[in-house]
């Protein structure tokens, strides 16, 4: 019963920037979660997620990110490769990750297990929906998530839909 993060990051208002957040919004609705694993809406909270991830041992991160790949590439990093792979400034927030482990290091309370997945955006302009290339591979990135998560012994079950009162 190892303390646990799934944190979605990301600007929903700029198109695909919102792919982490998307994705936990649908975590949250179709999955329960074992009561040491919180999955959280973190936004573009950046160092104000701090709190959160001193209190957890594994962190899983879902977010766009620009990996130089074709729009809706999903791409996996772990551990030291997030920071090093983040150097470059992309969006507002993803400085606010770097800044967000490299506080937890030195407050020393670093997750010991450290995991991104991520996928890369096609559009990131002013706009509320994710582009159709990367809405397309949702469910699949969620796939990832859920596999990352049974790889930690984390199996959450599948909420059953509630029926429309007729």
């Amino acid at each position: 019963m190892t303390p646990t993060l799934v944190l979605g990051l990301g600007n929903i208002l700029l198109a695909d920037e919102g792919i982490g957040v998307r994705v936990i919004e649908r975590l949250q609705e179709q999955y329960e979660f074992p009561p040491y694993v919180q999955v959280m809406d973190g936004g573009t909270l950046g160092l104000d997620l701090l709190p959160y991830v001193e209190q957890v041992d594994r962190l899983l991160v879902v977010d766009a990110l620009n990996a130089g790949a074709e729009p809706g590439t999903i791409v996996r990093l772990e551990g030291e490769e997030i920071p090093a792979f983040f150097a470059p400034k992309i969006s507002s927030h993803q400085m606010g990750l770097v800044d967000l482990l490299a506080a937890a290091r030195l407050a020393g309370c670093q997750p010991r297990d450290l995991v991104l997945w991520g996928i890369q955006p096609q559009t990131l302009g002013v706009g509320l929906e994710l582009s159709p290339v990367v809405n397309d591979q949702v469910e699949k990135l969620i796939g990832h998530v859920l596999a990352e998560l049974s790889r930690w012994g984390i199996y959450p079950t599948r909420r059953v839909p509630q029926e429309e009162p007729k």
